[in-house]
């Protein structure tokens, strides 16, 4: 990995070669967010070259904020880009269906996953739309929500829409 372990910051320059390495930025958010009270959901936005454009990890709890997926703070935090097409969002869940209507609305092309166990959102709308999407499956991540969602299962059902 050619990036800082604490996931870097946007225009450090630090190249992201595999999606691993990219994993790992968005891991330290979601863990970061856990260690704050909130859902355990990392996000980052990184260009073609692997460079990273913003992380973020979900706020809603944190920032009393309905809006603040892990997904949307990640591309809050990357700013204006005049394209997104030759965008990778990585996210440490299957994205929900805001965000992934998020990722289809700015064209970003592709979306890697951290894992699809507990949670899989609209990961196949986003692939029948020509999205590329590549699934982790990491143990770890899958334990760490898993092992939310059965002690929060309430929090976590307002944070997906369910009743």
């Amino acid at each position: 990995m050619t990036a800082f372990d604490d996931g870097g910051t946007p225009g450090d320059g630090l190249v992201y070669a595999t999606d691993a390495d990219k994993l790992e930025v968005a891991r330290a958010e979601a863990l970061k967010s856990l260690a704050e009270g909130g859902i355990p959901i990392g996000a980052a936005l990184f260009d073609d070259d692997g460079r990273l454009l913003g992380s973020g990890h979900n706020m809603r709890v944190q920032g009393d904020n309905p809006a603040l997926h892990g997904e949307t703070s990640a591309f809050l935090a990357a700013g204006r880009q005049t394209s997104y097409r030759r965008t990778t969002m990585v996210t440490t869940l299957s994205p929900c269906w805001y965000c992934s209507g998020l990722v289809r609305q700015f064209g970003i092309g592709r979306v890697v996953v951290g894992e699809a166990e507990n949670f899989r959102g609209g990961q196949d709308w986003l692939e029948e739309n020509g999205v590329a999407v590549t699934t982790l499956a990491d143990p770890a991540l899958i334990e760490v929500m898993g092992t939310f969602i059965a002690e929060n299962h309430a929090l976590w059902n307002e944070d997906i829409g369910e009743e």
